[in-house]
């Protein structure tokens, strides 16, 4: 009995300080350059972590993600401006240029369309605050119908904060998806509060309701990420996908990729190759998942002759620029 509640306070004492040793302190944006494993990177944030230094950073021809340790690569701080001079022709800046020049939409201001050679889709699933459970049965219709012919399946997840703090069960579900090499998630950023508000105008909802502090937005829910192992991608998606050009340059400075949507199928919009679909799997929008689930499987045949496959966010941006 004795070794037993032992084992049973080691466990209780083990979990807390391993929450600590994940904290993070010090999240800043921080821009520059810095080259590691061959491969040129822009540095986005800083921030401390188990006692060490560490940045995200992107990856300029990729668009990948990744964290770098300060002691372990050539860095310097540098300008947007000097960036794009130096990075003019890859896929991200080229990006940042692109959604810059369609900043004035107030709605779907961003990547709406990846390759258009493509044959198949880019999956975009919106997590916005919900008290209803993760619609799970968009994974596994996923996973069924690109059994033996994608593995993992790539898909985007849009997450808002207060779904990653209300969902921790949904949460490691997926992660254990990822671990068993079903799916492969790019985290967007779908901001920390997601304000919404039915009564009010878009003129004054979502992003744009007075006082919003965007980067706070932004920075709270990376931070959040990150102390709960989980990458933060390059992108980004306004919550109801509506923005103004001062909102959509505020993200552009802060080194992320605004995603939008040719084919919100809840809407009434039917994808095409090359199409960026979003859907919700929060449980507040059943319509766009039955259709969804309507569109694989009528994609079956095709899908087994790989000719209609899911296509990664980053490769499908990249691809497109």
């Amino acid at each position: 009995m004795k070794k037993i509640l032992l084992c049973l306070l080691s466990v209780f004492a083990f979990a807390p300080m391993s929450e600590a040793q994940n904290a993070i302190s010090n999240y800043t944006v921080c821009i520059g350059k810095a080259s590691y494993a061959n491969t040129d990177f822009i540095l986005l944030r800083k921030f401390k972590q188990r006692n060490k230094t560490k940045f995200l950073a992107v990856a300029v021809y990729s668009l990948n993600t990744s964290i770098l340790d300060s002691a372990e690569v050539k860095f310097n701080l540098s300008y947007w401006q000097q960036l794009k001079s130096t990075y003019s022709n890859t896929p991200f800046i080229k990006a940042l240029i692109d959604v810059e020049a369609k900043s004035f939409l107030i709605q779907d201001a961003g990547v709406t369309h990846g390759y258009p050679s493509e044959k198949g889709i880019t999956l975009t699933v919106d997590l916005c605050p919900s008290h209803k459970p993760l619609d799970r049965s968009i994974f596994n219709s996923v996973i069924n119908a690109f059994a033996g012919i994608e593995k993992p399946v790539p898909l985007g997840l849009s997450i808002s904060g207060r779904f990653l703090l209300n969902h921790e069960d949904d949460i490691q579900w997926i992660n254990k998806l990822q671990r068993d090499n079903l799916i492969k998630v790019t985290w967007i950023n779908h901001t920390y509060s997601h304000y919404y508000d039915p009564k009010v105008p878009l003129t004054e909802n979502f992003l744009l309701k007075p006082g919003t502090n965007i980067h706070s937005e932004v920075l709270k829910l990376e931070q959040l990420m990150l102390e709960k192992d989980m990458l933060p991608s390059v992108f980004f998606r306004f919550p109801g996908l509506v923005s103004d050009s001062a909102i959509v340059k505020q993200i552009i400075t802060l080194g992320l990729i605004p995603i939008g949507s040719d084919a919100w199928l809840a809407k009434g919009n039917q994808a095409k190759n090359g199409s960026i679909v979003l859907i919700h799997g929060n449980g507040n929008e059943p319509v766009g998942v039955k259709d969804f689930i309507s569109l694989i499987k009528n994609k079956s045949q095709l899908v087994k002759s790989r000719q209609w496959l899911m296509f990664d966010l980053s490769n499908s941006v990249k691809g497109d620029f």
